[in-house]
């Protein structure tokens, strides 16, 4: 059994030992790189060095520079958990001695979910412009991760509408939506418009390596508060877990199907080209 055992294991060394390799020069590089920060207004954007190990993987894939194999990015996927769980304990360690704060924010923490509706109010209408049909209504009712993917499998069926836009905005967010959220919370920061630790809460959407992008970026603009935003980005990513599919089986899409039916027949771009056929 341990041979066996010892034998996949070399296996795998053997397969996706250019993953490790590159994985190591692309760290040492981006550490040179180093942490750069740019004033914008009031505020600071800060650019740490994951985003250019973000874009030097993401360059490398097989999609642009194609040195990577897609057997070799299947393979290392499942490495970015492996990857943040220093980090995740960290945030453990964070919540338990700070347990007092976290029930003190508790309220705020419990309804920061309610946010994510927001996304269906702007989302939605340019999703329906754009031409979307029911795929709109997946693809706008939440951030689309594994468990919304869940939740619109188990509601529309595998093979609706609604699941190809959600897994279209699953696709897309894995490729681009760690990059994206640390340059969002970075810019967001920059206006000084919200506390840091709504910041820090409104990290937490579900996705871990969004999550530690985001509050990694606000924890280095604001040193100060550097142990609370990482509570709180922990526990507002733990706790969207397991409140996220209630509210988006009850709030989300009903939200986002009543605004669809309505907004579809006015502002589809199908819709206006057929009235001007017709006329």
């Amino acid at each position: 059994m341990a041979s066996s055992n010892e034998r996949t294991l070399l296996d795998r060394c053997k397969e996706e030992y250019r993953v490790y390799i590159v994985a190591f020069l692309i760290v040492i590089i981006a550490e040179l790189i180093g942490t750069h920060k740019f004033k914008i207004g009031p505020g600071m954007m800060v650019i740490f060095p994951m985003f250019y190990g973000l874009i030097f993987g993401t360059l490398l894939g097989p999609k642009l520079l194609g040195f990577f194999k897609m057997e070799e990015v299947k393979a290392a996927s499942p490495l970015v958990l492996v990857a943040i769980t220093p980090f995740m304990a960290k945030l453990g360690i964070l919540g338990g001695a700070n347990l007092s704060k976290l029930v003190a924010v508790g309220p705020a923490l419990v309804l920061q979910e309610l946010g994510n509706l927001g996304t269906i109010f702007f989302a939605l209408p340019v999703a329906i412009m754009l031409g979307l049909k029911r795929e709109a209504v997946g693809a706008t009712h939440s951030i689309c991760r594994e468990t919304n993917l869940g939740l619109i499998t188990h509601v529309y069926g595998p093979d609706s509408e609604e699941m190809r836009g959600a897994l279209s905005i699953y696709v897309i967010g894995y490729i681009i939506g760690t990059i994206y959220i640390g340059f969002l919370a970075s810019l967001v920061a920059s206006t000084q418009l919200f506390h840091p630790f709504a910041l820090a809460m409104a990290s937490g959407v579900g996705s871990g390596s969004m999550m530690a992008a985001a509050s990694g970026v606000l924890a280095n603009i604001y040193p100060q508060f550097s142990n609370d935003i990482l509570m709180l980005a922990g526990a507002s990513d733990m706790l969207s877990g397991l409140d996220g599919i209630y509210v988006g089986l009850f709030l989300a899409l009903p939200i986002a199907n009543k605004l669809y039916d309505w907004l579809e027949p006015k502002i589809s771009p199908k819709k206006s080209l057929k009235v001007g056929v017709e006329k």
